[in-house]
């Protein structure tokens, strides 16, 4: 009786403190192992982890559904973050039964197109609910041991990295380091043409656990659903889910970033470097030479893999502190790069110093001031200014966050100018008559101001905005 009393006050304080009791425990088991795992992964590089699946228990999934999106979009079984967790626990139980009987197969995603750029548009997946928490999970499992192995030159999708992390890492390798020479390359249709035996085979070195890469395998091989018709999977990972960016990673980690450092770098006559974000990446060199051997092996080495560099898309050319000057001695324009939304070219400091310049490369720039003048178009007859004001300005503040970087201020300023041309004329285009002069809307502007452009990554005092 004694030791029932304490368990039920012990139970009662827990449920107290802790909002999702029931399965706390399981979830702090699982961000434990979690710990350990990356612990052993770092200290032994050949190890194969042999026990993975049962960490994707109801508690640590229950975790798994808490950081996921609560207004994305449905997949095919149209079940919403809110209606799932209506009963979540019974949910997530049925759903761990499921998974340890091997009998969960992920389903279908919905296939959707979104623009990629002026002329083209890049396919969406978009899975079930129940599939976007064991892919986070899986994910989850993954960055623990993988990110023990990823090299400094990978940027994207990882913990405390970034893009503007990546841009910097450009920046400080062309103003401090020999290199005069680049490699602009572009994997053509990467996330759907990704090898699943290679990603297999890539995934084997690191796991043994034949129940965790069976649920790997059939998220790759899940399919798509577009236009009414299931189309299978032959080849490419689950892009729109929280486990493609992962996959993604891993396969690049060993088919180029691991290959460039240790076979093909060895090889190069003088200084080189490599950047990637994603599957954007781009090369650096000394000499012409070493970027043109770069960028051969690197086709070679991608055919090997099932992939290929896109033609029209991927060139060597010189750039750096000599360009300007090579440039006018051969009587042509300075030869400029894209890389993660920016054209980077070469300018000079105050000072004459060579000095890496970027602004908003012209794609994005159109894209961007295309997008916002549809919103605006849409969004003042849908509903009142004072409601949808508070979302322009967060649009605003999102631009200069990711755009706002040492260097591409005029190029915040015009998309400011912009943005505020479009906001104008659908004001006024929202009555019968005109309600604004441009005087009366710089007063209106005073009160209800809109953010101005500022630069949040300034790379040349080494400090990021937050």
């Amino acid at each position: 009786m004694r030791d029932g009393t304490h368990s039920k006050g012990l139970a009662a304080r827990r449920e107290d403190g802790r909002r999702y009791q029931p399965y706390f425990e399981m979830e702090t088991l699982t961000q434990s192992k979690l710990i350990l795992i990356a612990g052993r992964a770092q200290r032994e590089p050949a190890y194969r982890f042999t026990c993975l699946a049962h960490l994707l228990n109801a508690g640590f999934l229950k975790t798994c559904y808490r950081e996921l999106g609560k207004d994305r979009a449905s997949g095919m079984d149209g079940i919403s973050w809110q209606e799932y967790g209506k009963q979540l626990d019974e949910n997530l139980k049925d759903l761990e039964g499921r998974m340890r009987a091997k009998r969960y197969k992920p389903q279908p995603a919905k296939r959707v197109y979104i623009p990629k750029d002026e002329h083209s548009k890049r396919p969406l997946g978009l899975p079930a609910l129940e599939d976007k928490i064991v892919q986070r999970g899986i994910a989850q499992i993954l960055e623990a041991i993988y990110e023990q192995d990823f090299l400094d030159s990978s940027y994207g999708f990882r913990p405390k990295r970034g893009c503007h992390q990546a841009l910097m890492t450009v920046n400080t390798i062309f103003t401090t380091r020999r290199i005069n020479h680049v490699v602009e390359a572009d994997i053509k249709g990467f996330f759907d043409h990704v090898s699943h035996e290679w990603m297999m085979t890539f995934l084997g070195r690191r796991i043994n656990d034949p129940s965790f890469l069976l649920l790997i395998r059939r998220f790759l091989k899940a399919g798509y659903v577009e236009s009414g018709k299931l189309m299978e999977s032959q080849e490419g990972t689950p892009q729109g889910g929280n486990l493609s960016p992962m996959l993604s990673n891993i396969f690049l980690h060993e088919v180029l970033d691991v290959w460039f450092e240790q076979e093909l770098k060895p090889q190069l006559r003088g200084e080189s470097h490599l950047v990637r974000y994603a599957d954007d990446f781009v090369g650096m060199a000394q000499y012409m030479e070493d970027a043109q051997v770069m960028i051969e092996a690197m086709r070679k080495r991608f055919a090997a893999y099932g992939l290929e560099l896109h033609p029209d898309k991927t060139r060597v050319m010189s750039f750096g502190k000599y360009e300007e000057e090579n440039a006018r001695r051969q009587g042509r324009k300075t030869n400029a790069f894209d890389f993660l939304g920016f054209t980077h070219y070469c300018g000079r400091s105050r000072k004459g110093n060579f000095l890496l310049g970027r602004r908003t490369s012209g794609n994005k720039f159109r894209k961007r001031i295309k997008e916002m003048n549809q919103w605006l178009k849409t969004v003042r007859s849908a509903c009142q200014v004072k409601e949808w004001w508070p979302i322009l300005q967060a649009k605003l503040r999102g631009h200069y966050q990711y755009y706002g970087v040492s260097g591409n201020y005029q190029a915040l300023c015009r998309y400011y100018r912009r943005t505020l041309y479009f906001v104008l004329k659908w004001l006024n285009r929202s009555g019968q008559k005109r309600s604004f002069t441009r005087q009366g809307f710089a007063a209106y502007l005073r009160r209800y101001p809109l953010p101005v452009p500022k630069i949040k990554h300034s790379f040349y005092t080494l400090s990021f905005g937050t």
